[in-house]
């Protein structure tokens, strides 16, 4: 009997059943997005040349979320220097940062009224502070445009350097947000340039360093993990006192990804929910459409409530 045929995705053997296209669940359906509000955002971010991950990563909730006039920005550019199984944004060698780009991003903030930001960025290892300054920049320019706007920061591990994460801490974002993505029997697979205990190491010291700044994490599920390796990393997450935490459904961005192992249902969210809840987390997200930015004030606001 001869072997089973292989691809490759890139560079990694995969079985060719682990590629047949599977219809998604009806849990997993959501409208095209094409709002009047949507296509003016849409607008303003070509007019001040911004990025969005809502767009990069493909992220099903682009449209309730724009909709509804909030975004999570991609500082940096578009072009990533890592290359995650799982992600869609473009890696390679990315361009120099734009000197405007704070300036712009605080003027998008201010034009649309935003009171919640989230602030994100590609992996930016080829710059000597990787990226940390512009992080701070941003928070700070919002600022001054707009005083009362919160904002979250969604940030690399900076390769576990302690004076980027100080930079951006300094600069005092409501919210310092690291996602975990997986649990670490993965992470070889899917994550290649990150490692799962400098991911924990990034909150601990986030938490040591400016203990009012709460931490947030985001995981994906549906890439091959157990229930138990699920729970194991919850533990580890409230370990460094990690207090608002995401648990979504990875869906394939396109057929050079890691294909999904399978779908999760709404009440095995719930369960999981429950299960963070008790391990101690101040705010748990947790549904298959859930992304790290998902209802982020309304994280936020939970977790203030619940301090």
């Amino acid at each position: 009997m001869s072997a089973a045929p292989v691809q490759f995705i890139r560079g990694r053997r995969v079985k060719d059943a682990l590629l047949r296209r599977e219809a998604k669940p009806d849990w997993l359906k959501v409208r095209a997005p094409g709002s009047p509000n949507f296509l003016r955002l849409r607008g303003l971010m070509r007019e001040l040349n911004l990025h969005t991950v809502c767009e990069e990563a493909h992220c099903p909730n682009i449209g309730e979320c724009w909709h509804y006039g909030t975004a999570t920005f991609m500082i940096l550019g578009d072009v990533c220097t890592r290359a995650c199984a799982y992600c869609n944004v473009r890696h390679g060698t990315p361009a120099p940062p734009d000197p405007q780009e704070a300036d712009n991003l605080a003027r998008a903030v201010e034009t649309l009224g935003l009171d919640y930001v989230v602030i994100t960025s590609v992996d930016r290892d080829d710059l000597p502070d990787f990226g940390a300054g512009v992080f701070a920049d941003v928070v700070r320019a919002i600022r001054r445009r707009r005083p009362t706007c919160r904002v979250e920061v969604l940030i690399p591990d900076f390769q576990g350097n302690e004076d980027a994460l100080r930079t951006v801490l300094e600069a005092r974002p409501d919210v310092l947000n690291h996602n975990t993505e997986t649990v670490p029997r993965l992470y070889r697979m899917a994550r290649p340039g990150g490692r799962y205990p400098r991911a924990l190491e990034l909150l601990d010291r986030a938490r040591r360093i400016a203990p009012d700044i709460p931490t947030k994490t985001g995981l994906m599920v549906g890439l091959g993990e157990t229930h138990d390796e699920l729970v194991e990393v919850f533990r580890d997450l409230r370990s460094v006192d990690c207090q608002i935490l995401t648990i979504g459904q990875y869906l394939r961005p396109s057929p050079a990804n890691l294909p999904v192992d399978r779908y999760y249902t709404p009440e095995e969210f719930r369960e999981l929910k429950r299960i963070a809840l008790e391990l101690g987390f101040g705010h748990v997200e947790s549904g298959p459409l859930v992304r790290s930015s998902y209802h982020a004030h309304e994280q936020a606001d939970s977790y203030a409530r619940r301090s």
